[in-house]
């Protein structure tokens, strides 16, 4: 009994302890959300101006990250929704809606009088009654300098028979946040987590609420048992008797000092279990040791859940923070996971090599066995597949680095016959995502998609728009839907606060003038770009990459330098300018 009193007063006294956490982050906060009400009420203006439903073909969704993409429970579609862009000073958030259809693989942009207004790290769930639903929980909005958030606590349903947005008013639900996990369970929407975040403090949450999809009302569960930390961005998975879900992983941080904050990367695991009957539920933690090779600890990973339970895990970041610096790896790998067995194994594609891409050199790690019981009994090895790096160069010198896997011949010469048909599937480059973080996933027919997410180059944030699928059931190779495009990614522009007085006195001079100036400037700047790639050394007919830049060197070393500045290291440079010969070789 001593022992029990004293663990209930710890955690009554850790309930108070974020009770008053929550109320001092509220108070700071609300000036600063106040601030960005206004701003949420003139998009929700221009939204409410539109009063009929237009659909229209379009290109794929612009580059973004923390979006949602969900299966249409009805339809072979995908709904996406929302997301963010960052250019380096703008922060940029989206409402747009988008159904992707499968079959035909094409693009319609939807535009449905008053939809939520814009955010991201938002949650959204589709469910088959109505003739089908997507049911959307919070999320944040930024200012544009990326520098006050606002956090959303409002229910949103779009009615997919309709084409209608609706704004459930419920009271008793969740606080305002993002980062959260939000699944269905038998009739219930069960939301999980989170976090809110001020300009000066942020405060994590561990709660579990419960929405009736018959009743609409919220309730807060107060769960037996000692349950997960606070975190946000978990896995967090239906089990598929309905008899609860399991949460995964998930990132928290901290203040250890006034101005220093220390991140953690959980990779526990626990299951939240309903017992009784409909209305009369109890609701108990229990903690999960999970068998098989588990996936190592990382934050930002993308989760979808296939057929019978089947979690897949793709990718994320895993940051290694020191006093003044962040730097993450970055991965590519799958993960499966098996709710009805409790068992982790490595997603391994046949004829693949069993590691892990990492965008960093020398850290590669391993993810041995457990996968192999799932390919067919009696398959032999194929040999490993050829990494081929592809270097893009945008005009600031930074260097982005695009992954293709190509399938080795696969078996020794003398088993002709094997080698014609590995022979076959080499003779097209089978491309891989990727490293990447905060992109969307979702399953539909026995297929993963994956869309967009973002990875980093130094201080530079790439933002994608890439789209895959991959078969769960042949786990053969990823079918590219949208590939990376190299120019638009050269193209994507990344600004920076300036690192001196002097930089902001310039900056300030050419931004003086009218719009139309500037328009010229940059149809100026264009026009001269046009002419620099008409100068560039012409590619000779018959000529390899190799000797194109054997052949060019001084020139593209010239072009480096100019670009790049006279500080810059030689070798630095140089690498710089194989790079450019690279790409302009490959344009032509």
């Amino acid at each position: 009994m001593g022992k029990k009193g004293k663990n209930e007063k710890k955690v009554k006294g850790a309930e108070k302890t974020a009770a008053k956490m929550e109320k001092k982050v509220s108070k700071r906060s609300k000036r600063e959300e106040e601030d960005l009400e206004s701003l949420i009420a003139e998009f929700q203006s221009l939204d409410a101006k539109k009063t009929t439903v237009v659909e229209t073909t379009c290109p794929p969704p612009s580059p973004r990250l923390s979006a949602s993409l969900s299966a249409h429970p009805e339809k072979d579609e995908l709904i996406l929704f929302g997301g963010e862009f960052f250019n380096g000073k703008k922060t940029y958030l989206y409402n747009d809606l988008f159904f992707y259809n499968i079959k035909k693989n094409s693009w319609v942009k939807s535009e449905i009088p008053n939809p939520p207004p814009p955010r991201c790290a938002h949650q959204a769930v589709a469910v088959p009654q109505g003739g089908g639903q997507l049911w959307v929980f919070g999320g944040e909005f930024a200012s544009p300098n990326g520098e006050q958030f606002y956090h959303y606590k409002d229910l949103w349903v779009l009615h997919l028979a309709t084409n209608t947005w609706e704004n459930i008013k419920a009271t008793g639900g969740p606080s305002g946040r993002s980062g959260h996990r939000m699944v269905l369970s038998k009739r219930q929407l069960l939301v999980f987590g989170g976090f809110h975040e001020s300009t000066r403090d942020f405060i994590y949450y561990n709660d579990v609420y419960s929405f009736s999809l018959d009743t609409f009302s919220w309730s807060r569960l107060s769960p037996s048992g000692t349950g997960p930390l606070p975190r946000s961005a978990c896995q967090m998975t239906s089990v598929p008797d309905g008899s609860g879900v399991i949460i995964y992983g998930g990132y928290s941080k901290v203040r250890v000092k006034k101005d220093v904050e220390k991140g953690t990367i959980h990779s526990d695991m626990f299951l939240l279990k309903r017992d009784g009957k409909e209305g009369q539920e109890k609701w108990s933690w229990s903690r999960v040791s999970p068998s098989g090779s588990k996936p190592p600890p990382r934050s930002g990973f993308s989760m979808a859940v296939g057929a019978a339970g089947r979690a897949v895990l793709f990718g994320g970041v895993c940051d290694e923070e020191e006093e003044e610096t962040l730097e993450g790896d970055f991965y590519n790998d799958l993960y499966l996971y098996d709710t009805v067995k409790s068992r982790w194994f490595p997603g391994q594609l046949r004829g693949n090599k069993t590691e892990k891409k990492k965008r960093r050199r020398g850290k590669k790690g391993e993810a041995e066995g457990e996968g192999a019981e799932e390919q067919e009994a009696g398959e032999e090895a194929p040999q490993g597949p050829t990494e081929v790096v592809k270097e893009i160069v945008t005009e600031d010198g930074t260097v982005m680095t695009i992954k293709e896997v190509i399938p080795g011949a696969g078996q020794e010469e003398e088993e002709e016959e094997d080698e014609e048909e590995d022979d076959d599937s080499a003779s097209a480059p089978l491309v891989e995502p990727c490293p990447r973080s905060s992109a969307m996933s979702a399953v539909r027919q026995g297929k993963l998609f994956l869309y967009g997410g973002m990875f980093e180059v130094g201080n530079r944030q790439f933002t994608l728009s890439d789209f895959y699928c991959l078969d769960l059931h042949k786990m053969d190779q990823w079918e590219v839907l949208v590939e990376i495009d190299p120019k638009m990614q050269e193209m994507q522009e990344w600004l920076e606060e300036s690192d001196s007085e002097d930089e902001e006195e310039e900056e300030g001079e050419e931004a003086k003038g009218a719009e139309g100036e500037e328009d010229e400037e940059d149809s100026e700047e264009e026009s001269e770009d046009g002419e620099d790639e008409d100068e560039h050394p012409a590619v000779q007919e018959g000529e390899t990459v190799t000797d194109y830049q054997a052949r060019t060197e001084q020139y593209w070393t010239g072009l480096a330098r100019n670009n790049m500045g006279p500080d810059v290291k030689d070798k630095k440079v140089a690498k710089v300018a194989l790079a450019m010969a690279k790409v302009f070789y490959e344009d032509q």
